[in-house]
């Protein structure tokens, strides 16, 4: 169960990801959803995810722990 949020957590990030004001809402949503172990996953999926895309850097220092 927890690995399908962390897969939808994804899918919705990938959707949003044009609007960097929505996308740091939903980064938010998913610390507040995921297990410290997807959260540490997701902060190197959107690592990797702001190579592409720089504007979203902004959102990583929710992620930082």
């Amino acid at each position: 169960m927890a690995r399908a949020m962390f897969d939808y957590t994804k899918t919705v990030l990938k959707k949003v990801s044009f609007d960097v004001n929505l996308f740091t809402k939903e980064v938010l949503k998913a610390l507040n959803r995921l297990l410290p172990h997807e959260i540490e996953e997701l902060k190197i999926w959107i690592q990797s995810l702001t190579i592409k895309q720089p504007e979203l850097q902004s959102c990583l220092i929710y992620l930082k722990t």
